[in-house]
């Protein structure tokens, strides 16, 4: 695939790791095709979306027939940068960052966790997962060492931005940030940030939305 098929639309990336998931569940249980409806059900998206999505791939499956599982997951994983199996640093082994260490999903989704750290000298040499914890000040070598070009952020929010410039300085490109706070970072650095705590504020709005409707809807009916 050229340079100029990986120019993706943002919406069109970020569907793409939920076609993924779908394919590889599809594969285990036994499948070599699916159609568009039935990868949009699996995906959770509609079809004809899914299939825009795709021909951005210069995938546009066989009429009556649909598109060929295998293929498919190798273009995607491609599009993805998937299949060189990226070696990630993850900053902050507290709770949080001691269950991504320890999540298998990774491996299993194309990424090696390559090196832990964190500020807090008693965690040092504590081992996760068979990796060692090591000390921040660390940082350069092993970035450099293991080719680590993402990291991800599990820090307290005081500590975020000094750690990823500790990260970009030593050539970290991309931060998966989960410490509560924006970062401000150069522009040849992408930053995917993930707070829980939005999240629920978003689903309590849709519940309040809900409550709301329930109540606007028991109020004509008193009438």
């Amino acid at each position: 695939m050229s340079q100029a098929g990986l120019d993706l639309p943002e919406a069109t990336v970020a569907r793409l790791p939920e076609y993924l998931r779908a394919l590889h569940h599809l594969a285990d249980t036994g499948h070599d095709t699916v159609s568009s409806e039935g990868l949009a059900n699996a995906a959770g998206v509609n079809s004809a979306k899914l299939r825009k999505d795709l021909s951005h791939l210069g995938s546009y499956g066989t009429r009556g027939v649909g598109y060929d599982i295998g293929p498919l997951i190798g273009q995607i994983e491609y599009v993805l940068g998937l299949t060189m199996r990226r070696a990630v640093a993850l900053v902050g082994v507290g709770n949080l960052g001691h269950a991504l260490a320890g999540y298998a999903g990774f491996t299993s989704r194309g990424f090696r966790i390559a090196a832990l750290f964190d500020a807090d000298t008693t965690r040092v040499g504590e081992k996760i997962n068979g990796l060692a914890v090591l000390h921040v000040s660390d940082i350069p070598v092993v970035v450099k060492r293991e080719s680590i070009s993402i990291a991800v952020l599990a820090t307290p929010a005081s500590a975020a931005q000094t750690v990823a410039d500790q990260l970009i300085s030593a050539g970290v490109t991309s931060i998966l940030n989960f410490a509560p706070c924006v970062l401000s970072v150069p522009d040849r650095v992408d930053v995917r940030k993930v707070d829980l705590a939005i999240e629920l504020q978003i689903l309590s709005f849709h519940e309040h939305r809900k409550s709301a409707h329930v109540n606007g809807l028991n109020g004509e009916v008193r009438k």
